[in-house]
């Protein structure tokens, strides 16, 4: 099932990012084995299976020890692709960099996950999505005027790293298909992370977009591009940018020659407008009366409703996974439909997966005793 059907992913343990790349190419049909490291192995960064881990074969391993590179190398040597999140140098010390992969399999593609990138000044530091947004440029502009808010972890890690990670991943593999070379696809995070700002960019250099937060058309600085509290205590998110979606939204809220959004020196007023009218309904009175209506105007849900709202049911977009809601797989494919996997206990397949490696009875024995093994 899936678009990736045939392709064999191997993804070494990680945090976030990686997890949730592993998760996308499973979820596009690729066979991915997901290596788990043992709970006292010591290496740093990983993450535990979770409903995340879904749709794919786990295999339990501490690299570390005698034998457990091999064992990575071996899966390597019939693998597509390996997906691997640690900082740099670590995979070449372990003895599963690049050059031991490539020389085993010349046409793998080598997937790496870093904050910073394999090279530069900050290359080995420790960081998380807040500090790799703060050097992209990114948290600055995002949050109320008085300070930046960090959005959750969802630009850095998953938007610039992990969806760039899979991005560079299949376009190398398209290339190997080709040319029968594999190479390093060096995926990290701040750049991905920038390039999602080449659109405010692209403002900026025109002079349309101010460094100032609260102060532009998509910051929440314009009033027909906010959000706004209603009688509950919940919020509705406008976004009627457009004069024929702010033509339905004055018409739906009945207001009679409000201050335009079109002039910024009407902005002020315009919010207070707002802000009073949608203070007058609930947010789910709201959204029942703009229900239908070219006027992008929404309810803002919690992460529990929205599996609830209508057009998300009725397209399926949650599925549960290992008594978790997760998003379904996305995008849709017409010809080979993606399907979400079941969730795989931790090292559940470890010892199917080392018999189809050629492992006898007494190479597994031998590495337990090393201690590569559970």
């Amino acid at each position: 099932m899936g678009p990736l059907a045939g392709i064999r992913v191997v993804e070494l343990p990680a945090l976030g990012p990686v997890p949730f790349a592993g998760m996308l190419l499973a979820d596009l049909g690729a066979e991915v084995v997901r290596v788990d490291k043992l709970a006292d192995s010591g290496l740093a960064g990983s993450f535990p299976a979770g409903p995340m881990g879904r749709g794919r074969r786990s295999l339990q391993l501490d690299v570390r020890r005698p034998g457990g590179a091999e064992v990575v190398l071996r899966l390597l040597s019939s693998a597509d692709v390996l997906i691997e999140g640690f900082r740099p140098g670590i995979a070449e010390r372990l003895g599963i960099g690049p050059a031991q992969a490539l020389a085993r399999n010349p046409a793998l593609v080598y997937g790496r996950m870093t904050g910073w990138g394999q090279h530069g000044p900050l290359a080995t530091t420790a960081g998380h999505d807040i500090t790799f947004l703060a050097i992209s440029g990114l948290l600055h502009g995002i949050g109320p005027a008085s300070r930046p808010i960090p959005p959750v972890n969802y630009v850095a890690d998953f938007g610039g790293g992990a969806m760039f990670l899979v991005s560079g991943v299949l376009a190398a593999l398209l290339s190997a298909r080709a040319s029968g070379a594999g190479q390093v696809v060096d995926a990290a995070m701040t750049e991905g992370a920038a390039y999602l700002a080449s659109m405010t960019r692209t403002f900026a250099a025109a002079g349309e977009w101010q460094d100032e937060r609260e102060t532009n058309l998509l910051d929440g600085g314009a009033p027909n591009y906010r959000c706004y509290e209603c009688a509950d205590g919940r919020f509705v998110a406008v976004g009627a940018l457009e004069p024929q979606f702010w033509a339905t939204l004055v018409a739906t809220l009945a207001l009679d020659d409000p201050p335009s959004p079109y002039s910024r020196a009407q902005w002020g007023p315009c919010a207070e407008l707002l802000a009073a009218t949608f203070l007058t309904r609930t947010r789910d009175e709201w959204a029942a009366l703009f229900a239908g209506l070219d006027a992008c105007v929404a309810p803002v849900l919690t992460l529990e409703e929205a599996p609830g709202h209508p057009h998300n049911a009725a397209r399926g977009s949650y599925v549960s996974v290992g008594g978790a809601i997760l998003a379904a797989p996305a995008p849709r494919f017409s010809a080979t439909p993606s399907v979400a996997g079941p969730l795989t206990e931790v090292g559940a397949e470890t010892q199917a997966i080392l018999g189809e490696l050629g492992y006898s009875a007494a190479e597994v024995a031998e590495l337990r005793g090393s201690g590569a093994l559970g």
